[in-house]
């Protein structure tokens, strides 16, 4: 199938994980990485939307405070994760402290960004508790991220 998700097999991962997904060379010569950022085992568990909009909303404001090379940070529409999109070449411990490095800064946030009418289409459905709840049920298992099937 064309979308690199399709083709994983869902049932033989292991949340949470981080991963490439899929790398593109532009003409130019310019990289993109997209990266699997998993925080839920998939068919078993799923983030509630608040959550993941609150997610959203907080990393990818402070993603760029650590990082220029991002792209862009999106849910997934199953719930369970989100894809972080670099430019340039990264190693995956870079990308792995670059996560965990954005999920402290989710897990200290007194706030979520733009959370508001005139920022976000839809303001009234957001949770910070539930974004630093998942944010540091994600770090408390940092040692596993790099490995991405049982």
């Amino acid at each position: 199938m064309n979308v690199e998700s399709f083709n994983l097999d869902h049932r033989a991962v292991a949340a949470p994980y981080v991963r490439v997904a899929d790398t593109k060379r532009l003409p130019a010569g310019d990289v993109l990485t997209k990266y699997d950022v998993r925080f839920c085992q998939p068919n078993v568990a799923h983030l509630e939307m608040p959550v993941v909009h609150s997610l959203e909303h907080t990393f990818a404001e402070h993603v760029r405070n650590h990082s220029g090379d991002v792209i862009d940070f999106s849910p997934m529409g199953c719930q369970t994760g989100f894809y972080l999109l670099l430019a340039g070449e990264h190693s995956l411990e870079e990308v792995l402290d670059l996560v965990e490095t954005t999920l402290r800064d989710v897990a200290d946030a007194t706030e979520v960004p733009a959370a508001n009418e005139v920022q976000c289409g839809w303001a009234a459905s957001h949770t910070l508790a539930g974004a630093q709840e998942a944010a540091r049920t994600m770090l408390a298992r940092r040692g596993e991220w790099a490995q991405v099937t049982a």
